[in-house]
């Protein structure tokens, strides 16, 4: 079990020490959201870079880690990372199967270094399975599972909604419930294991409820049917007049007496329970929000129990009150970002530093986890500083 600290950490994974070889997607944000909460991530790029084709300045994923630079097809870079994952607590890879043990840093060759190493992977297909070996990404992975074919209005193309409920929902958080589950395992019996996180099984995992309405007869197996789906007039999205939207989730019938109240529909008070008239009263609804622009009807609602709430973009959130009031948003060197999530009464958290750059810190990590080899003949990629 480690248990070295790098100084000026804070939250309740200070001590763990994880390696991230470094990709896209689901995998740099789970090793985000492990330094978020006090973990020592270092991130193994490859030389070059491995980030999204944005500058790493702003690739807000990589907060609060320390990258180095190893070439894993150089003689000696598969002995940096399985120096490092000796020291380690937890390894997080997202290449495809086999691809880490063709390298020589698969979970064999970790273990023979360090029997208790919690080994996380990062997949879409999983490490097994006809398409194991397919590429992918997100809206495929979620395309399967039936979750993506429950969004969106009747008649149309499923919404795609972005890729937050399959690489980030379904894939990044289940890792890190997996690593933290067997790290948990490790310290209590010595002994390390692989978690196989693959997209599929996340996704799936989030629909639970859904299948064991439809199991019950509760919910129809189709878009914009349901209560929970658009399918109900109090419980979706309107239009206002100036193009904005209104989220409404009036579903209790005290809510739903409410947003009746305030939006002036006193003639549909009956119609809760009785879905020969929801057509009416969607429209009806419709042509209420269609009257007044988002903020009026922002106004409206205010301070009251109907459920009802403004529809904002990324650029405005950060500035609703109660958003604003939390702190649920930080600036750090000049970026608004979400500030880390949950919150801890005992070992807060906090963004410590703004994301890392490839290969900057190597010295540092070789002296603080004792791998001096690490900073040997390592050159830093050419590219955005």
């Amino acid at each position: 079990m480690t248990t070295a600290t790098t100084p000026g950490r804070h939250g309740p994974l200070t001590g763990v020490r994880v390696v991230e070889l470094a990709g896209i997607g689901p995998g740099p944000f789970a090793a985000m959201l492990l330094a978020d909460l006090g973990a020592d991530v270092v991130q193994v790029c490859r030389p070059g870079g491995s980030a999204l084709s944005i500058d790493p300045a702003y690739d807000i994923t990589n907060r609060n880690k320390r990258s180095v630079v190893v070439d894993l097809k150089a003689p000696d870079g598969p002995a940096r990372v399985l120096d490092l994952a000796a020291r380690a607590d937890i390894l997080v890879e997202g290449n495809r199967p086999g691809v880490a043990e063709r390298l020589g840093v698969g979970p064999a060759d970790c273990h023979a270094r360090n029997p208790a190493l919690v080994y996380g992977r990062m997949t879409g297909w999983g490490q097994d399975g006809p398409l194991a070996q397919r590429a992918g990404h997100d809206i495929a992975y979620i395309a399967v599972t039936g979750t993506l074919g429950l969004i969106g209005e009747p008649g149309r193309p499923p919404a795609v909604p972005a890729n937050l409920l399959g690489d980030y929902a379904g894939g990044a958080l289940y890792l890190v419930v997996g690593v933290l589950a067997a790290l948990h395992h490790a310290r209590a019996t010595g002994t390390g294991q692989v978690v196989d996180a693959a997209i599929v099984d996340g996704t799936s995992h989030l629909a639970a409820m859904l299948h064991g309405m439809t199991a019950a007869g509760g919910w129809q197996d189709r878009r914009g049917a349901n209560l929970l789906d658009g399918g109900c007039p109090y419980y979706g999205t309107y239009e206002t007049a100036d193009g904005g939207y209104m989220a409404v989730g009036a579903l209790e019938p005290q809510f739903y007496d409410r947003f009746l109240d305030l939006l002036g529909l006193p003639d549909f008070a009956d119609a809760r329970k009785d879905w020969t008239r929801w057509g009416d009263l969607r429209e009806a609804v419709a042509a209420r929000f269609k009257s007044r622009s988002r903020d009026e009807w922002t106004a409206v609602f205010e301070g009251t129990d109907a459920c009802v709430a403004p529809v904002l973009s990324l650029r405005e959130a950060p500035h609703h009150p109660h958003l604003a009031a939390r702190g649920t948003f930080t600036d750090h060197d000049g970026i608004t970002q979400p500030a880390p999530a949950p919150r801890f009464s005992a070992t807060p958290t906090a963004v410590r530093t703004g994301p890392a750059r490839p290969g900057t810190d190597t010295a540092a990590v070789a002296r603080d986890w004792d791998v001096p080899d690490l900073s040997k003949d390592q050159e830093l990629p050419k590219g955005p500083r």
